[in-house]
């Protein structure tokens, strides 16, 4: 990929951080040619401090267009997080509101432009799929049932615009990312493993889909690359494990017991909604990457494990 202007909202969050670092410079992009010194535009909530700023209001719905002018790519990963907060009404709203507001927001801007980026790269999740049970999922299954499940296809739907003016629209439907800093990882499970204290949630029979940081930052940049995506990609490593399985990688990786487990009734008082979404089941495999020639540095929970803690 030969050096591009591209724009990224949450570029101060887990995925945003290090994609900026990656785009320039360099890093995990593992097409040939593909390094860094591409020249980042970061979209931020507040008053513009550094040339490299734009101004965006998600809430509002506001993009100052001209910001992005001349961006061949544009990446959109701004979103609260689903599990950094109890799930009052309130936050709920704020989820709800910040993907798929943000996300017309986004879509709106790069269509009204002269001329448009080529590809918009947004972000998903594998809640899309709701709870798979064992079958295994790809980019071709239909959209599941729950509040996690409407919230991504109410997200991708936002992003009508961008495609209806014809740019490249791509939906990375990501797992949870593995990371010693940031995330569920590293603000929760992490240090609950570390102190001994971790265990399976539920039964454990549910299944977890992970990825790696620097997996899930270098299929960012391999959509990038490849024009022949388009639409939902799964982002997932292609191992798939229960969360039993799981828990017990936590303990050899940690050398800690893992014989605590949160019974599913604790769960669903403590998370409410979210809770669902941790037992329910997601199996889901990145056919699309996979087959558009991406390599996984971490194809294993343990090794995308062992890379966090490194």
């Amino acid at each position: 990929m030969s050096a591009m202007r591209i724009a990224i909202t949450g570029s101060a969050g887990l995925i945003g951080t290090a994609l900026v670092r990656s785009l320039r410079d360099g890093g995990p992009s593992r097409a040939e040619g593909s390094g860094g010194g591409h020249e980042v535009v970061r979209l931020v909530r507040r008053q513009p401090r550094a040339a490299d700023e734009v101004a965006w209001d998600p809430v509002r719905q506001h993009v100052d267009a001209a910001g992005i002018a001349g961006c061949e790519a544009v990446v959109h990963l701004a979103a609260a997080g689903v599990g950094d907060r109890y799930w009052t009404p309130a936050y709920r709203k704020e989820v709800w509101d910040s993907r798929v507001l943000g996300t017309a927001a986004i879509a709106e801007a790069v269509a009204s432009l002269d001329t448009p980026p080529r590809v918009l790269v947004s972000a998903s999740g594998v809640g899309f799929y709701g709870d798979t049970g064992d079958r295994l999922t790809d980019e071709s299954a239909p959209p599941g049932e729950g509040f996690m499940a409407d919230l991504c296809q109410a997200w991708e739907e936002a992003a009508a615009p961008a495609q209806e003016a014809g740019i490249r629209t791509v939906f990375t439907r990501s797992a949870p990312v593995i990371a010693r800093k940031g995330g569920a990882w590293g603000r929760r499970l992490f240090p609950i493993f570390k102190f001994g204290l971790g265990g399976r949630l539920g039964d454990g029979r549910q299944y977890w889909s992970l990825i790696a940081l620097d997996d899930e930052v270098a299929a960012i940049r391999h959509i990038l690359d490849t024009e022949e995506l388009s639409g939902p990609v799964n982002c997932t490593i292609p191992e798939q494990l229960t969360n039993r399985e799981v828990t017990a990688a936590m303990g050899r990786v940690l050398h800690r017991p893992t014989a605590f487990a949160v019974p599913a009734p604790v769960l669903r008082f403590t998370l409410r909604e979210f809770a669902e979404d941790i037992l329910a089941s997601k199996r889901v495999v990145p056919a699309k990457l996979l087959k558009t020639g991406f390599s996984f540095a971490y194809p294993t929970v343990e090794s995308a494990l062992r890379a966090a803690l490194r």
